[in-house]
């Protein structure tokens, strides 16, 4: 999903897992990702997705996605059906006949190449775009660490930023905080707020 920039706040959702750098930050230059694979669901090797896009009809027309398991190249799935059912997308793919071959898809991504990634509006941004930017201080030019994760709180969300020493800081994506976002760059600068350092250590 993508996270606007809105006044007074930044508004952020997945465009593909908030993971760790291992996972989904690893080949977000060519790849989005645009839901998980959660679980076989029915008998003939359908699996239900979890949804991280803010575009989920234009997934389900889609003819073909491709899969990623974290650690190797995306393998591209060509989709025979694909229906919404509660909270999940459910799709069948070609190969995939039965529970057991279903089951060994769970945890997988479902990415699209970057290149076909609907265009955003101006300060609208993907996560996986925010994920592994350093994070610069204005004020003191030092590096704080890099963006792990976005952490949704209902409000105002949390870049959680690690630094080299394995110490955490919980920034608030918020416009007047993060004053330059350049994912192009891997960049973000922000105006830390007076005890926000202290508060988090």
């Amino acid at each position: 999903m993508a996270h606007r920039h809105q006044k007074p706040e930044l508004a952020a959702r997945e465009a593909g897992g908030a993971a760790s750098e291992s996972r989904s930050t690893r080949n977000s230059a060519r790849w989005r990702t645009v839901a998980r694979v959660r679980k076989p669901q029915g008998r003939r090797g359908e699996v239900a997705v979890e949804l991280l896009t803010d575009f989920p009809t234009r997934l389900a027309a889609r003819h073909e996605v491709w899969l990623w398991d974290g650690t190797h190249e995306p393998e591209v799935a060509r989709i025979e059906r694909a229906w919404f059912h509660k909270n999940f997308l459910v799709f069948k793919f070609a190969g995939v006949d039965s529970i057991a071959a279903a089951r060994q898809l769970a945890g997988h991504e479902i990415q699209i190449p970057a290149t076909e990634s609907p265009e955003l509006p101006a300060t609208t941004y993907y996560v996986s775009d925010l994920l592994g930017c350093r994070v610069v201080d204005l004020k003191s030019g030092a590096e704080l660490g890099r963006v792990q994760e976005l952490i949704p709180t209902g409000g105002t969300d949390l870049l959680a930023v690690r630094d080299s020493s394995g110490r955490e800081i919980l920034i608030p994506f918020a416009q007047e905080i993060c004053r330059r976002i350049a994912p192009e760059e891997k960049l973000i600068e922000v105006a830390l707020p007076d005890g926000l350092a202290e508060l988090n250590q």
